[in-house]
């Protein structure tokens, strides 16, 4: 099964977001075509968690796992860090009291 474009994925995500009334914002922008995506879920009160994909190789399914985890500061210190090895990389931010950034819903690990 091929994959869909980052950039047409980003603004699919972003679509779906605003439709739910969640506030979400492209940090860094990658490449339209491959570049890998990272979600940072900013709870407002300091606290951030940052989604990346990964791909299982048992079941061959890609899902979205926890990278990093704490205070935001912490977190856009790991996005610093990742975005230096990977320039290509996307970094989307969600602001949501509840944490909710709708990633485990179908149709988002494609």
């Amino acid at each position: 099964m091929s994959r869909l474009a980052a950039g047409i994925w980003v603004q699919a995500y972003l679509t779906r977001l605003q439709l739910e009334n969640i506030p979400a914002y492209v940090l860094a922008k990658g490449d339209a075509t491959a570049g890998a995506v990272m979600v940072k879920v900013a709870t407002l009160d300091g606290q951030a968690a940052l989604h990346q994909r990964s791909f299982d190789l048992m079941t061959g399914e890609r899902r979205w796992m926890v990278m990093a985890d704490g205070s935001e500061a912490d977190v856009d210190e790991v996005i610093v860090r990742q975005r230096k090895m990977d320039p290509d990389l996307w970094v989307i931010e969600v602001e949501s009291r509840e944490g909710r950034h709708l990633l485990d819903e179908p149709g988002l690990s494609d």
